[in-house]
């Protein structure tokens, strides 16, 4: 599913179509919004798509930053916006305006993980769901330049990237849920079956302190749901 753009207050830029943001607004019935084999939807039980993980243990060594290109120039490569700004602009809660450059003015968004409302679009940082040395560290085998590079910008699901208050982001840094969790405790339950679809998504592992840190949410999480595609 790809991710809608809201309709924006444009100077010199084309208009981008107009969707809800994935992440406006927290459930505790959460289904993270990307489609199964073939196109079919069926929602997993939150238990059963953690049991679906690989689990094995984690590889840092030789980690670098740089090995994940980001940020290319998004899905519209003539608007001007690298992957960075269309999310920020995908997930406005009011639509900002956009000069030449691509740069924003005005506009308000949500914070998912904190529940503050930012106005600011300097304030937020578009984060990695599953943040890039965790990638690493489960990748089940060494992963290709490109891959790397089409995980760090995939706006194919709406789910691998979201716009959050800086703060919030600088907190969560490279941890996983055994680690970190939201400070905004509704979200808790959309956290864990996000992470769980991205992770699915693109075939990642998990180790064994973040399976069980999973498997606690999901026993405050009985309806919460999973649908996911894996990643070409």
């Amino acid at each position: 599913m790809l991710r809608g753009l809201p309709a924006l207050a444009l100077y010199t830029l084309p208009l981008l179509a107009a969707a809800p943001s994935a992440h406006s607004a927290p459930t505790q019935d959460r289904v993270a919004t990307t489609a199964g084999p073939a196109g079919a939807r069926a929602p997993l039980p939150l238990f059963e798509a953690i049991d679906r993980l690989p689990v094995a243990p984690e590889h840092r060594e030789g980690y670098k930053r740089d090995l994940y290109k980001h940020w290319n120039k998004g899905l519209n490569a003539g608007d001007g916006c690298d992957t960075r700004k269309e999310v920020i602009l995908a997930e406005a809660v009011m639509a900002p305006q956009v000069a030449a450059g691509c740069k924003l003015t005005g506009g308000s968004w949500r914070s998912a993980y904190d529940d503050v409302v930012v106005t600011d679009a300097a304030r937020l940082d578009v984060d990695h769901f599953v943040p890039l040395a965790e990638v690493y560290d489960s990748e089940q085998s060494p992963w290709s330049a490109a891959r790397r590079e089409a995980y760090a910008n995939d706006q194919n699901s709406p789910d691998t990237l979201i716009a959050v208050s800086a703060a919030s982001n600088r907190s969560k840094a490279d941890k996983d849920p055994a680690e970190w969790l939201p400070s905004d405790g509704s979200y808790h339950c959309t956290y864990a079956a996000t992470w769980v679809g991205t992770k699915l998504r693109w075939d990642l592992a998990v180790d064994e302190n973040e399976r069980q840190a999973l498997l606690g949410l999901a026993e405050d999480c009985p309806t919460t749901t999973v649908v996911y595609e894996p990643a070409p």
